[in-house]
């Protein structure tokens, strides 16, 4: 086992578990108390227009995709604060174009042959020294903006309406927050890949959520639980030969029934 650690890839994917599971933890409980699940699985699914973008044009990766979220990120919140009715028909059409968008982009390039399954369900492994930089920013930025603003992002979290009477600009920290999801979501790609981003978003907090008191704590509990799925989904996938994304997905699943289980029984009694 010592062995493995030697190996520079191994290496890369245990630093980027670390910080991709300190970003999803706090970025992921702020999706899940200000219910944008729905909004960020619009985002994660668009997001694959960014990745066609950047085969097609010779583009760097992370950075094509992440301006093509900004970009979608930016549309969906004008349109839930103009037209709220019909956001779920925004996200649906953002959605399919930005999926779409990237395939056809993808099926345009010449000779391109790279598989495009790591992008769809995740490779941990493949993680590069660039990448790393990346997510070392990304962490920087949003712990320095969440816990500057700390309280105006709680407010607004739980209670809007009474934010913006206290003056708290809740259209800012609401577009903020949504940035910062779709950001989450280009790192997280390389990890658990677009089809199953949402569920690393989610499911860390859902179980982080039975034993938390504030959102603080669930961040900080969210944070932990998935770089425990991660770690442990990392070492199934090198052990077995398994994709990455999956196997975390499945071992952070398998503990979510467990942790449910455990609250009806002790519910019950």
């Amino acid at each position: 086992m010592l062995e493995t650690l030697s190996y520079t890839f191994i290496q890369n994917a245990i630093i980027a578990a670390v910080l991709v599971s300190m970003i999803t933890g706090i970025i992921g409980s702020l999706v899940v108390v200000n219910k944008m699940v729905f909004l960020s699985g619009g985002i994660a699914h668009s997001a694959y227009g960014g990745i066609g973008l950047a085969i097609f044009f010779g583009l760097p990766m992370l950075l094509s995709t992440s301006l093509f979220c900004i970009f979608v990120t930016i549309l969906i919140a004008l349109a839930s604060y103009k037209q709220r009715e019909n956001l779920d028909i925004l996200i649906g059409l953002t959605w399919a174009v930005g999926m779409s968008l990237g395939i056809i982009l993808v099926d345009l390039t010449p000779g391109y042959q790279s598989d495009l399954m790591s992008y769809l369900f995740g490779s941990l492994l493949a993680v590069s020294s660039d990448d790393i930089y990346y997510m070392s920013i990304l962490l920087v930025v949003i712990i320095g903006i969440v816990f500057t603003f700390y309280r105006e992002i709680l407010s607004v979290s739980y209670d809007s309406e009474y934010a913006s009477l206290r003056g708290v600009k809740t259209r800012f920290f609401y577009t903020t927050i949504l940035i910062l999801s779709g950001l989450t979501i280009v790192v997280s790609i390389k990890v658990v890949g677009l089809i199953l981003v949402i569920a690393l978003l989610t499911i860390p907090i859902y179980i982080a959520s039975f034993f938390s008191k504030s959102l603080l704590w669930m961040m900080i509990y969210a944070s932990l639980l998935s770089l425990f799925f991660s770690l442990v989904g990392l070492v199934l996938s090198y052990n077995f030969d398994l994709s990455s994304g999956p196997s975390i997905i499945i071992v952070s699943s398998i503990f979510l029934l467990l942790a449910f289980t455990f609250k009806q029984i002790r519910r019950a009694s």
